[in-house]
């Protein structure tokens, strides 16, 4: 891992399941993203490229291989301790938000930095939901917004630890084209204004096409890695 490096990965493997349902998802993954850099990883339905970005998160552990994240090495941090490091360098956006239903816009942005205990949490969660456009809707429920506004909160709720990582898992699938555009505007703004990595997993061949890399994941393992001006429209995998 070079000293610019955000995230690297050596023949990382993982199996999910129990027994004879045990199924081999990622086999030996070799991959290094440079800090600052955007990243799309696309592939196939199945074809392990969620479950990588889940490893890169901290959300699953491999079973073999190094997984080395913003200069730390997570395979002998416990739960507790991977949880401290996603709260420090890490913000996560899902394509079904997971917010909480019974916390307001502003209470679901506030959660992490109530979790490490900083006294400013309720401010720079209402900073960061302005800046996403969402000043009228601080104390609203989950269920009293759209789609395109909880994906906001979920930004918002990501980029408020100022995290260097920001990973996001189809941040747009759930959303129409033009709503989806906007939630797009805001990740890459925010990416390049605080020169974080942004590593995404997408269908979407546009917004691969915006990414500085474009790998291709099939079966496991890393296919091919492409320039975005290499891609065609065709070519993305649905």
């Amino acid at each position: 891992m070079t000293a610019l490096s955000a995230i690297a990965l050596q023949n990382v493997h993982l199996s999910l399941g129990e027994g004879a349902g045990r199924v081999h998802i990622l086999k030996g993954i070799d991959l290094a993203i440079e800090q600052g850099t955007a990243v799309g990883l696309i592939g196939p339905s199945g074809s392990g490229k969620s479950t990588l970005l889940m490893v890169m998160a901290g959300l699953e552990r491999a079973d073999k291989g190094s997984v080395r994240v913003a200069g730390t090495d997570l395979s002998p941090l416990s739960e507790d301790g991977l949880a401290r490091f996603r709260g420090q360098n890490v913000g996560i956006i899902f394509q079904s938000f997971h917010l909480v239903p019974n916390m307001t816009a502003l209470e679901n942005v506030a959660v992490p930095l109530e979790l490490a205990g900083d006294r400013e949490a309720f401010s720079k969660a209402t900073r960061e939901l302005e800046a996403v456009g969402l000043s009228h809707r601080l104390h609203h429920y989950p269920a009293q917004m759209s789609g395109g506004e909880q994906q906001r909160v979920a930004v918002a709720r990501a980029l408020v630890v100022e995290p260097k990582i920001l990973i996001a898992d189809e941040p747009t699938g759930n959303l129409d084209e033009s709503t989806g555009n906007q939630i797009v505007e805001l990740m890459f703004s925010a990416q390049k204004a605080r020169n974080m990595t942004l590593v995404l997993v997408t269908h979407d061949p546009a917004l691969a096409r915006r990414c500085d890399r474009m790998i291709r994941v099939r079966s496991g393992e890393i296919e091919q890695e492409d320039q975005p001006h290499q891609i065609s429209a065709e070519e993305v995998p649905a």
